[in-house]
């Protein structure tokens, strides 16, 4: 029956294509604006790492401007995240930062070029879920003994080997040699929780490299970096002793209890670090898990919210002109609805194939809702790309599709329930006597 509804569904298509038509690109029009918001919000807010993202903290430590009420820093001063690691509390952590240099390749048709890596503790890779193509991160010994070991992302691996198994191949960066020992696969997390402070929504970083050698080699930082009082004297001894906060650390809680005992780790420390004249404010530590960090960080733009708002009245104001559209098309066939039922057609019948002819509609109308939501998220690009580095992951994926294609069958039925009902309920005597 299913089939033959939809055969009559069409063929009613065909009899009245101008009203038709109209229901169609309502029911598009206000699903596809509505699905260009929601595919914002739902690569822009979902969650980056589900399976884990309750055990993985950002650090926050009050090291501020006391002269202030300003929020705490989001970054760590070297000081601290130096002294964090040190203590080795058993749970996995990493600082990390980026920064910049330029590649030599091997290849002698490809020039140096630079590229934005990132210095990571052995932790980084384990604690992310980070997953590899080819060969492993290093291990604790590397960060210890400034082993020249790196990780390349898939893209440059492509770019320097042309994507073929490099492990135990050497990369020239700044004039030194270094082993490669991992290649990623693609892993590109949107939003980039580890980082927010560097846009959350910019493509992942090249390379990856034990974190002492950024000081080491005095690589230059290309992360954002704050100071609330000036540098005593110059050179990299006095900025890594000095107050400005430039890490990104966190830390791997597995339970409840972790998580108490490290926040109270953190007071301790900052009690102490007290004594020595420094975090003047008052006590203020923080452990965020990953959502939580992005709320606080205010990842989505307020710009999304108010655009959800406006899409949303738009698709109703979309959905009240379809239920008039199939008001006017099913009162429309009020005489053909008389006939079949003074001919034995049973309202239930009637009623449910009129319910499959709104379906079809919203069906068709999703589908046109696709198209224009594919072109309107070009659109958004070109109007957001600059200020959020917006690049390929906002586009429709698969959970989307499904939801834009449930969504409008869903609605354009709610819709037209109660044209239906109108249509069914009619009284067939009185177009028996009109004929």
């Amino acid at each position: 029956m299913l089939f033959y509804y939809l055969r009559l569904s069409a063929l009613s298509y065909r009899r009245n294509p101008v009203l038709s038509t109209l229901m169609v690109l309502a029911v598009g029009i206000g699903i596809s604006a509505y699905m260009i918001v929601y595919t914002l919000n739902y690569t822009m807010g979902g969650d980056p790492i589900p399976h884990k993202s309750d055990q993985l903290f950002h650090v926050q430590l009050d090291s501020g401007n006391p002269n202030t009420d300003t929020d705490a820093p989001d970054q760590l001063t070297y000081l601290d995240a130096m002294a964090l690691l040190r203590a080795d509390r058993g749970y996995r952590e990493t600082a990390s930062s980026k920064f910049s240099s330029i590649v030599e390749p091997q290849n002698p048709e490809l020039r140096p070029f630079t590229f934005i890596g990132r210095g990571v503790y052995a932790d980084f890779f384990s604690m992310f879920d980070v997953p590899f193509q080819y060969g492993r991160g290093w291990d604790e010994s590397a960060d210890a003994d400034l082993q020249q070991v790196v990780v390349l992302s898939r893209v440059l691996n492509e770019r320097l080997f042309g994507g073929a198994n490099s492990v135990g191949e050497n990369v020239s960066i700044a004039g030194d040699s270094w082993r490669v020992i991992g290649v990623l696969q693609e892993w590109n997390p949107v939003p980039k929780f580890y980082d927010v402070n560097n846009g959350p929504f910019d493509n992942g970083e090249e390379l990856y490299i034990p974190w002492p050698h950024l000081v080491a080699r005095e690589l230059p930082r290309s992360g954002n970096t704050n100071c609330w009082k000036s540098i005593g004297g110059t050179g990299i001894e006095a900025f890594l002793n000095s107050e400005c906060v430039w890490l990104q650390y966190w830390v791997e809680l597995p339970d409840r209890d972790s998580q108490i005992e490290y926040l109270q780790f953190l007071d301790n420390y900052v009690a102490e670090q007290k004594t020595f004249g420094r975090f003047e404010r008052p006590m203020n530590n923080a452990l965020y898990d990953v959502n939580e960090w992005l709320v606080k960080e205010e990842v989505v733009p307020d710009e999304t919210r108010i655009l959800s708002m406006l899409a949303i009245m738009l698709l109703a104001v979309c959905l009240l002109n379809t239920i008039g559209l199939l008001l006017a098309k099913f009162l429309g066939k009020s005489a053909e609805l008389g006939v079949r039922q003074a001919l034995g057609a049973h309202k239930g019948s009637l009623f449910v194939q009129h319910v499959i002819e709104a379906g079809f509609i919203g069906l068709l109308g999703g589908l046109l809702g696709l198209l224009l939501a594919s072109y309107g998220l070009e659109g958004v690009k070109l109007l957001l790309g600059n200020q959020l580095m917006i690049t390929d992951w906002i586009q429709l994926n698969v959970p989307v599709v499904i939801t834009t294609m449930v969504l409008a069958v869903v609605a354009t039925i709610i819709a037209g329930l109660y044209p239906i009902w109108r249509a069914c309920t009619i009284n067939p005597a009185l177009h028996l006597k009109a004929q």
